[in-house]
């Protein structure tokens, strides 16, 4: 019993809150008969904005193969068309429309990036509370059932015992 009193007191103290002793015992029959986990992808989903929508998709393109593959083509068409057009060339060597093409393409490729890096990382914090308050639950049932299978267990050593000492008694008669 000493174990549950524990496990009580870590609730309390997880709840930050003075629970008196009904309210304590609701408050543990609410989290083991209650489910307590969410959908964190929906609950996220629900949460989501169009210009998150769009940081990740500008994330998702930006950090695939084909996006790679596809700017280094381009790079080098860029540098071999003003290469072979030579003193007609848009952007001659040293490239410094190339240049200021790519830095601002990096000016805004970054923050948006970073903005779906920090919704992805409230997310795996959402995941995480979640799990937490999964394994609290789940805990506290493996307490519970504990706690029920060795009162069986003594109750069941009493009726063996009465049992047998029923049978010594009969045995004597």
């Amino acid at each position: 019993m000493a174990v549950r009193k524990t496990k009580r007191e870590i609730v309390k103290q997880l709840l930050n809150a003075d629970i008196d002793e009904k309210d304590e015992e609701e408050l543990l029959d609410l989290l083991i008969d209650q489910p307590i986990s969410i959908d964190v992808d929906k609950e996220e989903e629900a949460k989501k904005t169009k210009a998150d929508v769009v940081a990740d998709k500008i994330s998702e393109i930006a950090g695939s193969w084909n996006f790679i593959i596809v700017f280094v083509l381009f790079l080098l068409f860029w540098i071999i068309f003003n290469i072979i057009a030579g003193k007609n060339a848009p952007d001659a060597y040293p490239f410094i429309l190339l240049n200021l093409l790519l830095s601002c393409i990096s000016a805004l490729q970054a923050p948006i990036i970073m903005m779906s890096q920090n919704r992805q990382g409230a997310k795996d914090s959402l995941r995480d509370q979640n799990d937490y308050r999964t394994d609290l639950k789940s805990e506290l049932i493996l307490e519970e059932l504990h706690i029920k299978i060795e009162k069986i267990l003594k109750e069941q050593k009493e009726i063996k015992k009465a049992l047998e000492e029923k049978e010594v008694k009969q045995d004597e008669k």
